[in-house]
């Protein structure tokens, strides 16, 4: 629980927000999820078993026909409705050669560089990931860099979904936990959108504290504590 409601549903709150995105569905094959998407009316999808998320929106794909797809992670209660907008906007201008756009924000805390929860992502000239990883890249040998943070925000095409679904997992992938990475491993580009965000993801209980600490401040500040969703 976040604040009065679950987690998921502010995650919801923020997809409803956006503006260009036709539809917000819950992918789940967890029993307990979808019964408590069906008393808070959010339309849900129950799937089988997969190794990550996209492998789970890959599945829903193939029963709902779309032009693109978003995959915005269930841990992410704050993120942006500007930037979910962002990356509908960016994976509709992809070239054939990119399956899949990611945003990403640059890191202000220290803390958060070397928190291996946080996703740190070193980004090329052209705006393609060139690694992401749980350590703190690139390693500070010369002068101090800049940190980017991987958001839980990806999106994709129809024909770039399919090729993730048939791509097998690799050794980066499996051992980073990262899913953007079975992309990068099999040469395939994925694009990297600079965003403005300040949320929080949720990974462990002491987020969920943080995360609390966030939307009762946003409630205040909105003077509408029946908003519930709120972002800093």
């Amino acid at each position: 629980m976040l604040g009065d409601k679950p987690l998921l549903w502010h995650v919801h709150q923020r997809c409803q927000e956006a503006t260009r995105l036709d539809d917000a569905i819950v992918a789940t094959d967890d029993r307990r999820i979808e019964e408590t998407c069906r008393k808070l009316a959010i339309r849900c999808v129950m799937t089988g078993e997969h190794a990550t998320g996209t492998d789970r929106v890959a599945e829903c794909a193939q029963y709902l026909d779309a032009d693109a797809y978003i995959n915005v992670q269930g841990d992410e209660p704050f993120i942006d409705p500007a930037a979910i907008d962002a990356v509908a906007e960016a994976v509709a201008h992809l070239d054939t050669t990119t399956p899949a756009v990611n945003a990403y924000t640059r890191v202000t805390d220290a803390a958060a560089a070397i928190d291996h929860n946080v996703v740190k992502v070193v980004v090329s000239a052209d705006n393609n990931a060139l690694m992401f990883s749980r350590q703190p890249i690139p390693y500070p040998r010369g002068h101090y860099p800049a940190y980017l943070r991987q958001l839980g925000l990806y999106a994709f095409t129809a024909e770039g979904l399919e090729i993730f679904r048939k791509l097998s997992q690799g050794p980066l992938e499996r051992a980073e936990g990262v899913e953007m990475l079975r992309f990068i491993e099999h040469s395939r580009n994925v694009r990297m959108l600079p965003v403005v965000d300040a949320g929080l993801a949720v990974d462990t209980p002491e987020d969920l504290v943080r995360a609390g600490i966030l939307l009762e401040q946003a409630q205040a500040s909105s003077g509408s504590p029946e908003r519930g969703g709120g972002w800093p």
